[in-house]
């Protein structure tokens, strides 16, 4: 895809806003200021030449030769995190990050150069329609992803509320691709679920949604009045979310600390710590992580790891640790720049690394669960 896709987080639902989040790291900023240096003196010196001397240069195009010059730019950063959006793709993006708006209601990743689905939620129109996680988006409407920016391509798959859009879906471990034609839809799903097991309480987060503040503490209050004495956290293709809904998450098992190292481009830290106004629930817990669980989903399960609270099992996890925000420049176009890396309390990178289970599990949907269920009560 033509702009560094490797490992970029989108939603393709937005659930909440996105202006601070987990999930995408995505923010909304002013317009950027720049600092001059050496290779913009090149750059103007090169522009200069180029509209004094160039044989046809009464049919060059302002306006697209600095898209390109800014797209070159930004691919020779190399950083996948790192992209250009034109004024209308950057209209759509801060207009969707501002309100809710209609989806698939799945969360997208690029994973070796392709659009990976990471979680479809349950009961939302991808869901039903068979979408599953590592399933890999070839074409959308028959454009081929290929020739999309992540951006591009994340905002076709978005749409009014009944309508259409047809995805061309490699099913992982099969050979050919299928096509698949999805309705449109608001997607208003709970976050957390919860159910006992015997004694043990099985507590699943989805996502982090501004939600999820409200449903996990009385899912809390039910796992506690049920009298359990352990608790199953699964967070298996858990995306991410919102930056406050995991910090509430957190504050819900951890009395105090810190929750996650902020690190900036300058190595300056700034720690997010646990909030001191929640009930804090302190029984034994086992958290289940794979692949797909990334971003927020890291960002607790490390934190709950860092501080020996829980016993992590499953996969190792997704590795996405970054902080990205949305920049408008001049001509209404913008960049999503990386401004900083996520660490665990302990100082653990999350960004390609993921975080390692403190037990490695094949088992795979109820028998993980009913592993971590017998390690509790054993």
């Amino acid at each position: 895809m033509k702009s560094k896709l490797s490992y970029i987080i989108l939603a393709l639902l937005l659930l909440v806003s996105l202006g601070l989040s987990f999930g995408t790291g995505y923010a909304l900023g002013s317009e950027a200021s720049l600092d001059s240096g050496e290779g913009l003196d090149v750059i103007g010196q090169a522009w200069g030449i180029i509209f004094a001397e160039h044989v046809d240069r009464d049919q060059l195009d302002t306006g697209e030769m600095s898209q390109a010059a800014i797209e070159g730019i930004v691919e020779a950063i190399d950083d996948p995190y790192t992209s250009y959006l034109d004024a209308d793709t950057y209209q759509l993006s801060s207009t969707s990050l501002e309100g809710g708006f209609s989806g698939i209601g799945a969360e997208v990743a690029v994973r070796d150069g392709f659009l990976t689905i990471i979680a479809p939620l349950p009961g939302t129109p991808a869901a039903e329609a068979g979408i599953k996680a590592g399933d890999i988006i070839i074409k959308i409407d028959d454009q081929p992803v290929a020739e999309m920016s992540l951006m591009e391509a994340v905002l076709k798959i978005r749409g009014p509320e009944g309508t259409k859009v047809r995805l061309l879906i490699l099913h992982q471990g099969e050979v050919g691709p299928v096509e698949m034609e999805i309705t449109r839809a608001e997607i208003k799903v709970p976050s957390v679920f919860f159910e006992m097991r015997g004694d043990i309480a099985y507590l699943n987060i989805t996502h982090f949604s501004q939600r999820t503040d409200d449903e996990l503490p009385t899912a809390l209050e039910g796992i506690v009045a049920a009298g359990a004495t352990g608790i199953v956290l699964d967070l298996r293709s858990n995306p991410g979310g919102t930056l406050g809904a995991v910090i509430d998450a957190a504050s819900c098992f951890l009395s105090e600390g810190i929750v996650l190292l902020v690190v900036d481009n300058t190595g300056e830290q700034t720690a997010l710590e646990v909030r001191e106004d929640k009930e804090v629930v302190d029984l034994p817990m086992v958290v289940l992580v794979d692949n797909y669980s990334a971003s927020g989903s890291e960002v607790l399960a490390g934190a709950l790891q860092d501080y020996r609270r829980a016993t992590i099992v499953g996969r190792q996890t997704y590795g996405k640790g970054s902080v990205n925000v949305l920049r408008q420049l001049k001509d209404g176009s913008g960049l999503y720049i990386t401004t900083a890396r996520w660490f665990t309390p302990s100082g653990r990178q999350i960004e390609g690394e993921g975080l390692s289970p403190d037990y490695e599990l094949e088992l795979t949907g109820e028998d993980a669960i009913k592993w971590a269920v017998d390690y509790l009560v054993d």
